[in-house]
């Protein structure tokens, strides 16, 4: 554990100026999110917001499905979608997937806040708010950890091929990659507890404080 966090705090050091890259890509994925919903036509977003009311009036009458199923899913998503971060960062042709992977992740939180603010106002704001922070707190960080890990692990490999007078051991920087990226599992696991557990909770109070 002590290896991890030393090499966690490495990494961060090593990579100050890669965090700052992509920690703009996804804000830039956010704010393009929110633009995009004044984008869309009356008809898509009264179709949107109809899915939605029935959703939140589902939700006030206890529709959520059970908590261990939405933590399972939850998990096993991001578990998925950080495997194949991991996966893309071992190829040479990979970096240019996880820059999008990063930036669509932004773009739906992005449009997600933006359409519950554009159409319900400041009640949006709040519902957005307990819906889509909690577990958002750990899993904006986490997702830009693995991509830049992903990123820097693949753009070490882009180097030794290019020049190969300076070859570093592979496995050893393999190892270190992957320990990170199981590292930041336990972030995604706290995060997965939180949807599932948490968030649905704090939904369900403020979607019945609205409809009363």
């Amino acid at each position: 554990m002590d290896n991890l966090r030393y090499y966690m705090n490495q990494h961060l050091q090593e990579n100050k100026t890669l965090y700052a890259f992509v920690g703009v890509l996804f804000l830039m994925g956010v704010i393009f999110g929110a633009i995009i919903v004044n984008s869309l036509s009356l008809n898509q977003k009264q179709d949107l917001y109809t899915y939605l009311s029935r959703f939140f009036i589902q939700a006030a009458e206890g529709g959520f499905t059970s908590r261990s199923d939405m933590f399972f899913q939850s998990f096993g998503h991001y578990l998925k979608y950080m495997g194949l971060m991991w996966l893309l960062g071992l190829s040479v042709i990979g970096l240019p997937v996880i820059l999008i992977m990063l930036f669509l992740k932004g773009v739906v939180i992005g449009f997600t806040v933006g359409f519950l603010v554009n159409q319900m106002g400041w009640y949006g704001f709040l519902l957005s708010f307990v819906s889509v922070l909690p577990q958002n707190i750990l899993l904006i960080p986490a997702f830009i950890i693995v991509s830049a890990a992903a990123i820097a692990f693949s753009i070490k490999m882009i180097r030794q091929l290019a020049f190969k007078k300076h070859h570093v051991p592979f496995l050893p920087q393999l190892v270190r990659y992957t320990l990170l990226v199981a590292g930041v599992g336990i972030m995604v696991f706290f995060a997965s507890t939180l949807e599932a557990f948490f968030t649905p909770a704090l939904m369900e109070q403020v979607i019945k404080w609205s409809v009363h």
